[in-house]
């Protein structure tokens, strides 16, 4: 992973960094970042990236332009460091809780424009009660199922009209609808993830037109997965798309075919710490603490490791991890060279999900492989 013949220095770095430890290629990451940007703007709508994944302040000057620019969390945790570093325009997209009101209140007072999402009647009651008592105007999305994922109202339904309408006249602000394809996470074709896209396009499409068809404007008509972003041909209508992982991928976004394994830009640095030759086994000091558990859709292992030159190693994947320790295993069929693999020896593991691996992480070793420079990104933890 290192060229070490041209950054001695970055070498010396690299073996310095005690394991298990989070690696990210900056170049890999800032490349992925501007395929996404020149994907959706040729569609003709803007990127709200959501910043789920990073979770880290050292990044966000990568991920978006400005300030001004509008970006997507999935804590309120988040929403407030981004307050405090600057941002203006957060979308917390995740359904609201009413005791979480109480701090998207104190956002608003500080000049930032924070709109959160709802998917029944009974939240755009106490969004609007909590409006009224505190006189304070919270903005609202209304989620939109579009494939039967997680929530959501459907755009053909009545509940739609009437949430719409009670939060029109009542004390807080409609703002428009946003979708989520999560079943793009499952399909197993080009074909089928152009036909999510396509669906969750379309879905939005008709519940904007229906609030319309009532006098109900929609200035907001939010869309986005990673695998939907990278596959929409046509956003008409759509003001916004959201996505987070594409940043860094992962094995997941992989076997999708979203991305290459070379796209994947972080990877668990781990030490080789041990043999068992009868066994075919290699033990590994990163276990579910650095890996995480996130399977992915791979039913057999937790990652598989890279080859120096980045690809994947046809015979070495996670098959078991403990706590503090990983088992690597040879694929059906292939022997593991154990001189390949000494103990002390170091091997990249990528992860099957790029957000769940990085949560078991306080901070992102960030190797700039053309600069030859290395940082440190601290990442956002908690709620």
């Amino acid at each position: 992973m290192i060229k070490h013949t041209e950054h001695p220095d970055l070498e010396k770095q690299y073996n310095a960094i005690g394991t298990p430890f989070l690696y990210l290629d900056k170049q890999k990451f800032l490349n992925n970042l501007t395929q996404m940007c020149s994907h959706i703007s040729k569609l003709g709508t803007s990127l709200r990236p959501h910043f789920k994944t990073v979770k880290s302040l050292d990044a966000l000057p990568y991920l978006i332009d400005s300030l001004e620019d509008p970006i997507t969390v999935s804590t309120l945790e988040e929403a407030e460091q981004l307050a405090n570093y600057g941002c203006k325009d957060i979308l917390y997209a995740v359904g609201i809780s009413q005791e979480k009101l109480l701090r998207v209140e104190q956002l608003l007072k500080r000049g930032i424009s924070i709109v959160v999402l709802l998917d029944s009647m009974e939240q755009v009651d106490f969004v609007n009660t909590y409006s009224q008592e505190h006189e304070c105007v919270i903005s609202c999305l209304i989620e939109i199922d579009c494939d039967g994922h997680r929530g959501g109202v459907s755009a053909d339904s009545e509940a739609l009209i009437a949430m719409a309408k009670s939060l029109d006249k009542g004390f807080a602000d409609f703002k428009g609808v946003m979708l989520h394809a999560g079943e793009s996470y499952h399909c197993s074709s080009q074909e089928a993830l152009n036909q999510s896209a396509s669906n969750e396009v379309a879905t939005a499409q008709l519940a904007a037109k229906r609030l319309e068809l009532v006098g109900i404007h929609c200035e907001i008509v939010s869309i986005g997965s990673t695998p939907t972003a990278c596959s929409y041909t046509n956003t008409s209508g759509i003001t916004e798309v959201r996505a987070g992982v594409y940043s860094l991928f992962d094995l997941v976004m992989h076997q999708l075919g979203v991305c290459t394994l070379n796209d994947i830009a972080i990877s668990v640095v781990s030490s080789v710490i041990g043999h068992n030759k009868s066994r075919g086994q290699i033990f590994v000091d990163a276990g579910w603490m650095a890996l995480s558990l996130d399977k992915g859709h791979e039913e057999q292992c937790y990652g598989v490791v890279l080859q120096p030159n980045g690809q994947e190693s046809k015979i070495l994947k996670v098959v078991q991890v403990n706590q503090e320790h990983g088992i690597l295993e040879a694929a059906s069929g292939s022997e593991i060279d154990f001189e390949c693999f000494p103990i002390g020896s170091r091997v990249h593991i990528v992860p099957n999900h790029a957000c769940s691996t990085s949560a078991m992480h306080r901070q992102y070793h960030v190797f700039d492989l053309v600069e030859g420079q290395i940082e440190q990104w601290q990442r956002i933890s908690g709620w």
